[in-house]
């Protein structure tokens, strides 16, 4: 893809835990989520160049400290290695969010040194992934789910929940089999809120998930609305 990135976000503040940051949001993805809100970014063609966004970024090296490659699922363009090289460069710290379906090039920018944390969105349980997803990837997200918990990369995780979709009793599934596979850090839980078209031409939702109803003794999870 000759221009892979389809937005810009100048500025954030929440995006990256305590760094100053832009947004790069990269077009296309693996995954047809049925709860996601941004499918012209997912079916979209990209609109600026790697050139385009280092020299951006060099426009704003005073005011910031790092970069967010978010998308779409950044880890699917080609040349990412060779452009986070460019950022690192450029004095940027880097925060990757991706799907997790691309483990080999996430074990290739940690064993790189390029990436400096991560957010890996865990979208469903296994029993409920290829339908939510629309894909037949979840075996990746375990991968990379264990690549990381085996490496000293910062990360956190993230699930969206859309309740026509995911219930109670499916995230504590989730939490579960992260709690056996020996995650410790902070689960955040987000429930979708958008009322714009969806891919999966899903409503908004009316209910939410109960907090009490979703326990764990060692992994802490954050509801963030």
């Amino acid at each position: 893809m000759a221009n892979p990135i389809y937005n810009i976000t100048p500025f954030t503040l929440l995006d990256y835990p305590d760094i100053t940051a832009c947004i790069l949001w990269f077009a296309g993805c693996n995954m047809r989520c049925l709860y996601c809100y941004n499918p012209d970014i997912v079916d979209g063609k990209g609109r600026y160049s790697y050139e385009d966004a280092i020299r951006f970024i060099r426009t704003r090296k005073q005011l910031l400290d790092g970069v967010v490659l978010s998308g779409g699922e950044c880890t699917s363009h080609r040349q990412l290695l060779t452009f986070c090289k460019q950022l690192k460069e450029e004095g940027m710290m880097i925060k990757i969010d991706t799907n997790g379906t691309n483990p080999d090039v996430i074990r290739d920018l940690h064993t790189a040194g390029l990436v400096d944390y991560i957010a890996l969105d865990y979208k469903a349980p296994a029993s409920k992934s290829a339908f939510i997803t629309q894909s037949l990837l979840y075996p990746k997200i375990e991968t990379s789910l264990r690549m990381l918990l085996k490496s000293d990369i910062p990360f956190e995780i993230r699930t969206t929940i859309h309740t026509d979709l995911l219930n109670e009793e499916d995230l504590q599934e989730m939490i579960v089999f992260l709690e056996k596979e020996g995650f410790r850090g902070k689960l955040f839980i987000q429930h979708f809120v958008n009322d714009s078209r969806t891919i999966g031409q899903l409503p908004n939702i009316v209910s939410r998930i109960d907090p009490t109803k979703v326990t764990s003794s060692v992994i802490e999870t954050v509801f963030r609305n």
